[in-house]
């Protein structure tokens, strides 16, 4: 009998212990999966050569690089690029411009994106929600070239801003918005905002319609409120997309832009307008320094891998959603 309770039990612990199913991958499979296989052989060549194998060309920076004697025979200068990368003020002040702007524009980005979403849910009358959606959507589609344009005209002495201004007797005269240096980052800030805000608030409107409408009757019947609902509900459905998309926008911190402070900026507001982009171009193209460029490149690379690094160990202690 006891024999029988032993081989019981025994039995009862093999089936409760996970059961691990090998399958044998054939030439049928193989056969019947060649397009995908095929497919995704292409897409690891296409990232080998387009991402990973330009990496090469960051032993740029520890050399002397001239053109003429090329990638093999420039002398190695070790970290002699960063070391004058780190003495010269102009790039330690187009440090402060990249991350002031590109903090700037995730606050504000990030934040509008998710309160863009939640106020198109809140709209019952479904036409008046898909046009709102298809205008807020359209300005994504437009080069920042036209971005950039139409910006400078409305901000310009003779722009719809200086006109309202002026007819409602806030200024006396037109305001010359681009050599105000102060205001030059919320103008970049307000240029994302108005091209990007629609574009970002699709996820959002993805994961607020996964939420389960039981939840919005349930607390319906308990009395709550449309403000309840969103803070009790909307925020807390969405917050695990809130935190990935959080997560990876911090690792673009230091991708402020370019475009933008290119084309809008000028010689008043130049203390205030580069970016470690236009760094990399003016010492990488204009003065045919692709060493200096290239090790600016590296500095923004690593550090945005740390950051993105540093963020997800924060997430993770906190018990959030995280990357990896």
């Amino acid at each position: 009998m006891a024999d029988m309770t032993a081989s019981a039990s025994k039995k009862t612990k093999e089936s409760k212990e996970p059961v691990e199913i090998k399958q044998k991958i054939t030439m049928k499979e193989l056969k019947a999966q060649r397009v995908l296989i095929i497919g995704s052989i292409l897409f690891v060549i296409y990232g080998f050569i387009f991402y990973y194998l330009p990496l090469g060309g960051w032993i740029m920076a520890f050399q002397d690089y001239k053109a003429r004697t090329g990638l093999l025979h420039s002398p190695f200068v070790g970290l002699a690029k960063f070391k004058f990368l780190f003495s010269d003020a102009t790039f330690l002040r187009t440090i402060i411009n990249t991350l002031g702007m590109g903090i700037l524009n995730l606050v504000t980005s990030f934040i509008m994106a998710i309160l863009f979403a939640i106020l198109l849910n809140e709209m019952k009358h479904t036409g008046t929600k898909k046009v709102v959606q298809t205008i807020s959507y359209l300005p994504h589609f437009l080069s920042w070239i036209i971005v950039t344009g139409i910006l400078h005209d409305a901000l310009s002495s003779s722009g719809i801003v200086n006109e309202i201004m002026m007819n409602l007797h806030i200024v006396d005269k037109p305001y010359n918005f681009f050599m105000q240096p102060k205001i030059f980052w919320f103008i970049v800030a307000f240029a994302n905002l108005w091209k990007e805000t629609g574009w970002n608030a699709i996820i959002y409107l993805a994961a607020i319609t996964a939420i389960d409408p039981a939840l919005y009757e349930a607390a319906a019947i308990d009395g709550a409120g449309r403000w309840d609902k969103i803070w009790h509900i909307t925020l807390p459905g969405i917050k695990p997309t809130i935190m990935i998309l959080l997560l990876m926008n911090v690792g673009n911190v230091l991708n402020a832009g370019f475009e933008v402070q290119y084309i809008l900026g000028n010689g008043i507001v130049q203390d205030w307008s580069q970016t470690i982009d236009i760094y990399v171009l003016k010492w990488g193209v204009s003065q045919n320094d692709f060493s200096m460029g290239t090790a600016a490149g590296i500095f923004k690379s690593v550090v945005s891998i740390i950051i993105i690094v540093i963020a997800n160990e924060i997430a993770k202690r906190s018990g959030e959603e995280r990357l990896f």
